[in-house]
């Protein structure tokens, strides 16, 4: 059994949470938000975040950071790109001790264009980490916590570290857990698929149909490999869990925050009207302002998720962004 500190009590550390103490392993859910922590701990659920879900009594909820690090084995952030310096940044502050830090959450730093490892790696002292684990491939909380089938992968420089934490996640019911060596890959895959899932959610509520989005996912896997192998990654991660099977799940489904932005924002609505009537993170904002800029500074074409950024961020009609799209020049696929 390991003792696991999960950074943050939101739907996918709620279900993850589930997962883990399912699994036989001490769960402890931390939060800032002190409503949510003691509803998990009085009520077992957390209607915010999932509203059909309840966790297992063992689950047990903190708003005391330091109470949360004591002792742990794991460190499982599951925060937005957006927070994961501040939280990290308290993190090491508290932790005594070295750790195992796993993400879960998907997205790169605009600005920095950084991924979560190097953040990791930059706010935690160097004695504090035994290594780092992305898991990271096609999941949805609403799932989990139901007990659906689902399939993700753990990715690492360290493969034998990767290893060690399939063990811990892995459920032979109902949550399968894959390997990978390539962490630039499974990080970068996992960020980028949230352009396209807006994308995708565009296109539906513009009304255009299957063969739109069926070119628009295979269009835009292209890009993701373009851009991830420029800056690293091996060609082949882009075709499994955390490429194309995170790209079909979240550009496909309602689950998707990232997608029912989309369908809102093609459906008419503005980003402030959009942001405002989902109450999680919509991660693909911010990786479509951070994948544009890291795009232009490598040189790597993708027309697909420069769409997307005219829509959101400089107010471009879709259709007419379409149509030029449309319209590029011809070339070999």
């Amino acid at each position: 059994m390991s003792v696991i500190t999960i950074i943050g009590a939101g739907s996918w550390g709620s279900g993850l949470a589930l997962l883990l103490s399912d699994n036989q392993h001490e769960v402890r859910l931390y939060d800032v938000d002190k409503s949510v922590i003691a509803e998990i701990n009085e009520h077992h659920t957390n209607k915010r975040y999932l509203p059909n879900g309840v966790l297992p009594e063992s689950v047990k909820g903190y708003d005391d950071i330091e109470c949360a690090l004591k002792g742990t084995d794991i460190v499982l952030t599951v925060v937005p790109t957006k927070v994961i310096r501040s939280a990290l940044k308290s993190v090491n502050q508290y932790l005594k001790h070295p750790v195992i830090f796993v993400n879960a959450s998907k997205g790169i730093e605009p600005q920095t264009f950084k991924r979560v490892s190097e953040i990791v790696y930059e706010e935690i002292d160097k004695e504090k980490i035994i290594g780092f684990v992305a898991l990271t491939g096609p999941s949805h909380a609403e799932e989990v916590i139901e007990r659906q089938l689902t399939t993700v992968t753990c990715a690492s420089d360290d493969l034998k570290l990767a290893e060690h934490v399939q063990k811990i996640f892995n459920n032979d019911d109902y949550f399968r857990v894959y390997t990978l060596n390539d962490l630039i890959g499974a990080e970068l895959g996992g960020a980028i698929k949230n352009v396209i899932s807006l994308a995708a959610g565009i296109l539906t509520g513009l009304g255009y149909g299957d063969t739109a989005k069926a070119a628009l996912i295979t269009r835009g896997l292209a890009e993701m490999r373009r851009l991830a192998v420029k800056a690293g990654a091996k060609e082949e991660t882009l075709f499994g869990l955390t490429g194309l099977g995170d790209l079909i799940v979240t550009a496909t489904s309602l689950h998707s925050r990232n997608y029912q932005a989309g369908l809102k924002i093609g459906s008419g609505k503005n980003l402030q009207e959009t942001l405002a009537s989902i109450p999680m993170v919509v991660e693909g904002v911010r990786s479509c302002e951070a994948c544009y800029y890291f795009a232009k500074q490598l040189n790597v074409e993708m027309p697909i998720a420069f769409a997307v950024y005219d829509v959101i961020f400089n107010k471009r009609e879709p259709r007419e962004v379409i149509k030029e799209l449309m319209q590029r020049d011809l070339k070999h696929e």
